[in-house]
């Protein structure tokens, strides 16, 4: 995985970010991984190459967007995101894309290994989430909130939710009713851009989390909701729940709970 953040990070390769993910421009990753004087042309014989096989989908799914280019000049630059980015090293003969080959390999030996053992996947992430330097007790309270949530989102599809939208309302619900604001209000709050939200909650945020999340599942099964109209009831109740209970805390504490403290900076191992 570092060998894939560094090739991706390498100031030769131009990035945007559309729809909310990073594209990156295909001859620069090209470039860095062939040392071609022409990436330009090695993509477009390699275009073809992968529609001669069959391998259209991964051509088609790459979008233009208009790039500074080394002459000054603002270009369309061919761009993908980067599970395309990916697939694409996979049909590069090079040296240097050999340590991604491999990687990749692993990853996928080790997500078929979580499919058959889920208990993997938990260890995996809390590994992850040590790397980064986050505190162990922290970590524990992480994990038993991606837990909660699941449940909660079980039940959701299990009663009729469908759409990504749907599911936004109803955490927006949650968050409302628990934190007096919805979900992109908080993490403007704190700072946050593209970073998950939870991932920048301390103890007791992430606790009234999960007691919002927990109780709103407990007032779904209590009263076999079925439907978002009904879902959306059970979601604003259980973040009213959470809510008092934060209000509680903050009256006996005198302190607000809900604070704009992240941890984007780990490298002091504390939240800044």
């Amino acid at each position: 995985m570092d060998t894939k953040i560094a090739l991706f990070e390498a100031k030769k390769i131009r990035k945007v970010i559309y729809r909310n993910e990073w594209w990156f421009s295909v001859v620069d990753i090209i470039s860095v991984l062939t040392e071609s004087h022409n990436s330009a042309v090695y993509w477009r014989v390699l275009k073809k190459r992968l529609s001669d096989e069959g391998s259209n989908e991964t051509v088609t799914k790459c979008n233009a967007f208009k790039m500074l280019a080394s002459d000054g000049k603002v270009r369309f630059t061919d761009c993908a995101n980067t599970k395309n980015i990916l697939r694409l090293i996979q049909t590069i003969p090079s040296p240097k894309a050999e340590p991604l080959k491999i990687w990749l390999a692993q990853v996928g030996h080790d997500r078929i290994a979580e499919i058959e053992n889920p208990e993997l996947a938990m260890d995996r992430m809390k590994t992850l989430y040590e790397k980064k330097g986050y505190p162990k007790d922290w970590i524990d309270k992480r994990a038993r909130g991606i837990a909660v949530r699941h449940t909660l989102t079980d039940e959701w599809k299990n009663r009729g939710v469908r759409r990504r939208v749907e599911y936004a309302i109803l955490t927006d619900e949650i968050m409302q009713g628990t934190f007096d604001m919805k979900v992109s209000e908080y993490k403007k709050f704190k700072g946050l851009k593209r970073e998950n939200l939870r991932d920048h909650m301390d103890d007791l945020e992430l606790i009234l989390t999960m007691l919002g999340e927990a109780t709103t599942t407990r007032l779904t099964k209590d009263r076999d909701s079925t439907g978002f109209p009904k879902l959306k009831n059970d979601a604003k109740d259980g973040g009213s729940v959470a809510g008092q209970t934060r209000k509680n805390i903050e009256t006996k504490t005198k302190t607000k709970i809900s604070s704009p403290k992240n941890f984007i900076d780990l490298n002091s191992k504390q939240i800044r």
